[in-house]
């Protein structure tokens, strides 16, 4: 829906039980997986990321999952995977209560390049605050980027395909002036509706300066070395 409080309001629309992800694309495992296949061998940690939404407000958040990189690898993404798309679900027959609506065009999709979903700091979170996802934030498996704008972190993933090729994602193409590929968190490239200089904490009253890649850029900065990330933003 529109409104913030939509995603509680409606949560109990989605159903994660049974959960399928597809694997496909550019790896030697393609296939449907149970989430049970998903999550048995991985072993959970929390890791508490600061996450920064692009209508510059913020927070810190306690997430409970395991490394991307450590699910990806399963698959054996073969040497043509340069980057890594997702889909959210989407039922035509039984779509969500907001996916009635035209906002985007469904499904929502994310991506990224191999390296950035490689990378360490990248997440599969299925737990928040020492619980379980609830369905509002993403249940049962959600993406977490912690140095992009939050919309990257793609919620409630029924799709991972390897590509050759950068994938759409969604923002990007609904408003492809507005939402770059990247998205990373940056003061010096701002929304056209919103300064990215600072960002109001959530339950702060004054604003504080953005970090550059969200205060992660001695573990990030060097994925984008060489490119201009005004252009690619």
């Amino acid at each position: 829906g529109y409104g913030k409080g939509d995603p509680k309001r409606n949560a109990a629309a989605l159903i994660t039980d049974p959960w399928q992800v597809e694997i496909a694309g550019e790896c030697a495992k393609p296939g449907i997986y149970t989430l049970e296949d998903i999550l048995k061998p991985h072993d959970y940690e929390e890791r508490i990321y600061r996450f920064r939404c692009v209508e510059a407000w913020s927070m810190v958040i306690p997430w409970v999952g395991f490394s991307l990189g450590d699910l990806l690898k399963r698959f054996e993404p073969n040497s043509r995977a340069k980057y890594v798309a997702f889909e959210t679900i989407y039922d035509k027959e039984n779509p969500l209560p907001g996916q009635n609506r035209q906002v985007l065009e469904w499904p929502y999709r994310e991506g990224l390049r191999m390296d950035e979903a490689m990378h360490p700091l990248t997440m599969i979170a299925t737990g928040i605050y020492g619980q379980p996802l609830p369905n509002q934030n993403g249940a049962p498996l959600r993406l977490v980027v912690p140095w992009k704008y939050g919309f990257k972190s793609i919620k409630s993933i029924v799709k991972i395909r390897f590509s050759e090729t950068e994938p759409e994602t969604s923002w990007n193409m609904s408003g492809p002036n507005e939402y770059g590929f990247y998205s990373n968190v940056n003061p010096n490239v701002s929304h056209p509706r919103w300064s990215q200089r600072k960002e109001r904490v959530i339950g702060q009253l004054f604003k504080q300066k953005t970090q550059l890649f969200n205060g992660y850029a001695d573990e990030v900065a060097g994925l984008y070395n060489g490119m201009d990330l005004k252009r690619f933003f």
